[in-house]
């Protein structure tokens, strides 16, 4: 979107070639090449001081050691005194560690100890004897340092130190490197290595003293475990002897006795339960008269086999007789009472057996009887015992305890003491530190000489720039659009010199023959009429929707649109890039504000990017017309005025932007709208720039626009004389009458009756 209070940089005029706006590259290197001499000095001179600067400088060497430190330590013993990291951060965690390690203080102090570094002078050490002791030792008397002058040397060379290490873990690896360095190149290789042996020997020893305390704290618990479990193991004794517990290890005598006995009552009772229904079996069958011999016991009886036998003979023999003889006859009456004699004895037999398992029942009976008293008893007894077991087992809970935490103690204990002597760490050097060939700082003389000449160079080009833009009369490059823009800034007095006053009366000039432009028609069929607002929906405004009759969408073949395709081929002919067409009429009304917005409208739906523009400084039809739908949103052209709040292209859904009119003096409005154009032009964001206006009578900024305007469009309306407006028109033009490239024949009453604006709604 356009705004009128931004500064331009392209030129305006109708036929001129646009330039690029700034100070271009041309002509900054034109300005560089012009002050070579003094950027190549300033560039050389600094070379100088730079190759001065590194010669002055000491010399650092820095030698590099390579330890790999692995977390998962060498399995030596089942049971590790530290736990293992397993997962990936855990292990990089525990390198990282290692790496403070190298330089804590013990490892340090350790160094300087075994390196001598307290005496040397590039670790403070030089001046450790002070003044009485230089001129002592001039005589050959030394004098010893006390444990306090002692202990500062010492920190102030592990001060030094500290600030001559530099330790680094490699990502991703179990590696890191030692950094030393020192104005010594074998100085540096020797303390790489010093360090690293050091940071092996504290990792040992503290492996060692850490074995070590775990086994002196574990052996001094353990004569107190021992006494602890001898007492609960003697308690325990004492109080089974006391309440009887007798037994094997895991039963007692008393349980086991009850177990046998209620074993053995159950046996009892199935006894006595098969007892009874022994007898219950005889005694059915005998209260049946059923064949007393068909129970189980009758049939297993060898003498009631036998019975039977003799039974079946005498039964057959009776049969016989009663056959062959009479009823009285004696023999068959011995027969009968044989046979009777025979189930007499049968009976008897049964009645034994029933006897004999009364018998056992009587027997089961008591046996179970004497069963379940006993067992009755052994059940107090067993609960009694029960009761005095809750302590025992108490008991036996505390001695197991203190079994298990003294023998835990006691073997912890024996395997710490042998970790004692055994190093588990898995660090080891994988590279020793070389005495360094090159020095790291300062760089070599030739990068030296390469940055300083680089920078001076800049610098002096820097200075050069800031120089040219801040004095710009100092320097005989100027920006080549400087002219143009102060002549953009303040156009209005000379061309108000040059133009005669509005006031004075002006020659017509005559109506000149001139090639008759295309006449287009924009009835009442081709527009639509909406009332303003009531239907915009969305972000951005649609401009079918304003209230003014606008055209119908979805007939590309119109004949005004055919028209409208015919004028702007012949505007495009005429101009370039983004060509500018003035929508100018005779009368002051809004025909030809709303045939500005149709011819827009037109070649927004033929696709292309439009800019409309409110010309007409005095109706300002347009611009009040969409004054509502300014929301006030940054415009992608900045701003082009400083100081007051400028106007905004609104951006509509149909592909039009719209730029209100300014509310300034003409001269000035006219200025801001050539801006613009200019603006557009330049940025190529836009396909046609349409103007609404300006209104006749012209003034010296209207004729300005019209100059700009590479094609006019003329709008009659019907219902004045069409001849008389064109020959105003043409007349007023003067000679620019042949920039008409159309004529809009409006039949379109933009007053229509209200209730049917609202009918129509």
């Amino acid at each position: 979107m356009l705004i009128y209070d931004q500064p331009i940089k392209p030129d305006a005029r109708p036929g001129a070639a646009t330039a690029p706006a700034g100070f271009s590259v041309l002509d900054l290197a034109q300005l560089l090449w012009q002050r070579k001499v003094a950027i190549a000095s300033a560039a050389l001179i600094s070379a100088c001081v730079a190759i001065t600067v590194g010669k002055s400088l000491t010399p650092k060497y820095t030698a590099s050691a390579q330890l790999y430190v692995d977390p998962r330590e060498l399995q030596l013993v089942d049971r590790e005194l530290t736990p293992r990291a397993q997962d990936i951060s855990g292990l990089a965690m525990v390198v990282e560690s290692q790496a403070r390690v190298i330089t804590s203080n013990n490892v340090l102090l350790q160094v300087i100890r075994d390196t001598n570094l307290e005496k040397d002078a590039e670790f403070g050490g030089g001046d450790a004897k002070g003044l009485v002791g230089s001129l002592l030792g001039l005589v050959g008397i030394e004098l010893q340092p006390t444990a306090e002058q002692q202990r500062q040397i010492q920190m102030g060379a592990l001060e030094a130190l500290i600030r001559h290490i530099n330790v680094k873990k490699t990502d991703r690896t179990f590696i890191v490197d030692i950094d030393v360095w020192s104005y010594e190149p074998a100085k540096a290789a020797m303390l790489a290595n010093a360090i690293s042996k050091a940071y092996l020997a504290e990792s040992k020893q503290s492996q060692a003293a850490a074995a070590r305390r775990a086994t002196s704290d574990l052996s001094g618990r353990l004569k107190e475990l021992q006494e602890r479990l001898r007492n609960a193991e003697n308690a325990l004794a004492v109080y089974k002897a006391q309440n009887n517990f007798v037994g094997t290890q895991d039963t007692l005598i008393s349980d086991q006795q009850l177990s046998a006995s209620n074993q053995r009552l159950a046996a009892a009772r199935a006894l006595t339960l098969d007892a009874k229904a022994k007898l219950d079996q005889i005694e059915a069958s005998r209260k049946a008269s059923s064949d007393a011999g068909a129970i189980p016991e009758a049939l297993q009886s060898p003498t009631i086999a036998n019975l039977r036998a003799q039974y079946a003979e005498a039964r057959k023999r009776q049969a016989e007789l009663q056959a062959e003889l009479g009823p009285r006859h004696p023999a068959l009456r011995q027969a009968e009472q044989q046979v009777q004699d025979l189930r007499r004895t049968i009976n008897e037999e049964i009645e034994r057996f029933a006897q004999a398992a009364r018998n056992d029942l009587v027997r089961a009976r008591d046996y179970e009887a004497s069963l379940n008293k006993a067992l009755e008893a052994q059940k107090r007894q067993s609960v009694q015992m029960s009761q005095a077991s809750v302590r025992l087992r108490e008991l036996e809970r505390d001695v197991e305890a203190s079994r298990d935490v003294y023998q835990s103690f006691l073997k912890r204990s024996r395997e710490t003491e042998e970790q004692e002597s055994l190093n588990t760490s898995n660090a080891r050097i994988i590279g020793e530190a070389t005495v360094p060939q090159r020095r790291t700082f300062p760089p070599a003389m030739s990068l030296l000489a390469m940055i300083g000449f680089v920078l001076g160079g800049l610098a002096a080009a820097g200075w050069v720039i800031a120089v040219n833009q801040l004095m710009p009369g100092s320097s005989p490059v100027q920006p080549r659009d400087k002219a143009l823009s102060d002549a953009l800034e303040k156009p209005a007095a000379p061309e108000a010199a040059s133009q005669p006053s509005a006031a004075e009366p002006q020659p017509q000039p005559a109506v000149s023959l001139i090639e008759k432009p295309p006449i287009a028609q924009l009835q009442e069929a081709d527009v639509i009429r909406t009332l303003g607002g009531i239907l915009a929906t969305g972000d951005a405004a649609d401009v079918t929707r304003l209230g003014w009759p606008t055209l119908r969408a979805g007939f590309p073949q119109m004949p005004i649109l055919n028209a409208l395709r015919k004028m702007r081929g012949a505007l495009a002919r005429r101009a370039g890039n983004t060509p500018v067409m003035a929508v100018i009429g005779a009368s002051p009304d809004q025909d030809r504000s709303i045939a500005a917005l149709n011819i827009a409208l037109a070649a927004a739906r033929d696709g292309a990017k439009v800019l409309l523009i409110d010309a007409d400084f005095r109706e300002r039809a347009l611009s009040n017309k969409v004054s509502h739908l300014d929301k006030t949103e940054p415009s992608r052209f900045g701003w082009l005025n400083i100081g007051a709040k400028p106007p905004r292209a609104i951006a509509t859904a149909n592909g039009i932007s719209i730029l209100p009119a300014i509310k300034a003096t003409d001269a000035k409005a006219g200025n801001a709208i050539c801006k613009a154009i200019a603006q557009a032009r330049s940025a190529g964001s836009y396909d046609l720039v349409v103007l609404d206006g300006p209104a006749m009578p012209w003034s010296p900024a209207d004729r300005k626009l019209l100059d700009i305007a590479e094609g006019l469009v003329a709008i009659l309306p019907v219902q004045l004389d069409i001849n008389d407006c064109m020959e105003d028109i043409i007349a007023a033009l003067g000679g620019t009458e042949r920039k008409l490239v159309g004529v809009v024949l409006s039949e379109v009453n933009p007053t229509v009756n209200q209730q049917r604006d609202k009918q129509y709604a």
